[in-house]
């Protein structure tokens, strides 16, 4: 229902999408990015746990995203018809738009994560390379802290699955991982 409510959503904002826009480029872009706040979040907080936080998020992870579902190389049916209405071009632009907005702040009153378990805190600590000492990622890899756990699990599955194929590493870490270590490291990533 939800994935249903969000492509005509979604649609509708592609048909905008093609509509003439401002002549500033600035606000070319601000009016065109406004189509990812419909599932992603008008302020930046998805309307759904498994949409992930894009608000924030580093800027060539972004991109690279953009322009995976625009190729073709990363598949999802909204995504890409969302991507394809834009050139790459405009989906660099995009992305270091919304990579500039601020991460949503947490809900208030959240309680500090508790350290993960020893046998866990070992398995994400490679993770780090990458990902950056706090999760909060870096120019090679998106932020992973504040993220839903439903997002999280659902992408290191797909990665593990083979049902996502658009990283050359992730596939290899996520294979190595049992479907409870995953479920375990998406709780205490989206604690952080």
């Amino acid at each position: 229902m939800v994935k249903a409510v969000c492509a005509a959503i979604c649609g509708a904002f592609v048909i905008a999408s093609l509509l003439p826009m401002p002549a500033r480029a600035e606000d070319d872009i601000a009016t065109k990015a406004q189509a990812c706040g419909v599932c992603h979040g008008p302020g930046g907080v998805p309307a759904v746990a498994n949409i992930p936080i894009i608000w924030g998020q580093q800027s060539s992870y972004l991109y690279k995203e953009l322009h995976d579902y625009h190729s073709g190389d990363r598949a999802n049916p909204i995504m890409a018809s969302v991507a394809r209405n834009f050139t790459l071009e405009e989906l660099r632009a995009v992305a270091n738009y919304i990579a500039a907005k601020n991460w949503p702040a947490p809900a208030g009153g959240a309680a500090a994560p508790a350290a993960p378990p020893q046998a866990i805190a070992d398995k994400i600590a490679m993770c780090k390379a990458c990902h950056g000492q706090n999760f909060e990622g870096g120019a090679p890899a998106p932020r992973l802290a504040g993220l839903s756990s439903d997002y999280l699990a659902a992408a290191m599955a797909g990665f593990a699955d083979g049902r996502r194929t658009n990283n050359l590493d992730m596939p290899g870490f996520m294979k190595a991982l049992s479907a409870s270590d995953r479920e375990a490291i998406a709780r205490y990533l989206a604690a952080l």
